[in-house]
């Protein structure tokens, strides 16, 4: 596995490093968060061990950058072990925690669980409905053979329609399932599939995947499937 070891005291780094690549672990290491950030974008890593105190630029700082863009996992490391802090990391993304000093099998063991739930979550394969493909392996999304760009949270709010087309899903349960910790609200879910409509819109003009089925939520579905009489419209959210 490719790992990101962010942390700013070189002892602890080097026996992270260490003890990981022992493990058979590809390993990046950075020593600062702005680091973190240049180490993330060029190397791509499978998962993030992130140093909480840090000068500059905190490890609260660079998770929230990575969420921006990334579902990848990240466990925290600290030297606090106070709730408010595993809280804040939790609400802001984190996948874990882990106490300093901690043991380097504690470590091996919660790496581990977290690759664990997040494979058992991350969908594989090719979903096809209609003219649209979403190669879930290669995080590709084309709708008539032309590839949409769309960032990780538009990919995860269009997996989770296409995951079963046809079916209604109302904003609370496409945003539990594509927020995982329960950050999303029904107003994103709106804000998002407005998105999705506009990049579905300019690639392929007077094409409907996304419909509203008003008062109830949302339906993906090719044209000519659907219900005669359905709502549907090109704004946020059903109303």
């Amino acid at each position: 596995m490719r790992i990101l070891v962010v942390d700013d005291d070189p002892r602890a780094l080097a026996l992270l490093e260490k003890f990981l690549r022992s493990r058979g672990h590809q390993v990046i290491a950075a020593r600062d968060g702005s680091q973190a950030i240049t180490q993330f974008v060029a190397h791509d890593p499978q998962l993030v061990l992130l140093d909480v105190n840090m000068p500059e630029r905190s490890g609260f700082d660079v998770l929230a950058e990575i969420r921006a863009t990334s579902q990848v996992p990240v466990i925290m490391v600290t030297v606090r072990n106070t709730t408010e802090d595993k809280v804040r990391g939790l609400r802001a993304g984190a996948d874990d925690y882990v106490t300093k000093p901690f043991d380097l099998d504690e470590i091996e063991a919660r790496i581990e669980a977290v690759q664990r739930r997040y494979l058992a979550d991350a969908p594989e394969g090719q979903v096809e409905v209609g003219p649209l493909l979403i190669d879930h392996d290669a995080k590709r999304v084309l709708v008539e053979g032309r590839e949409l760009r769309l960032s990780p949270r538009e990919y995860q709010v269009l997996a989770v329609l296409a995951s079963q087309p046809g079916r209604v899903l109302a904003p609370p349960e496409i945003a539990r399932r594509a927020w995982p910790r329960d950050e999303g609200t029904s107003d994103d879910v709106a804000k998002y599939v407005y998105l999705l409509r506009q990049k579905l819109q300019a690639a392929c003009p007077g094409l409907e995947l996304i419909h509203t089925v008003r008062g109830f939520g949302y339906r993906l579905e090719p044209p000519g499937d659907g219900d005669e009489g359905t709502g549907t419209q090109l704004g946020p959210g059903p109303r």
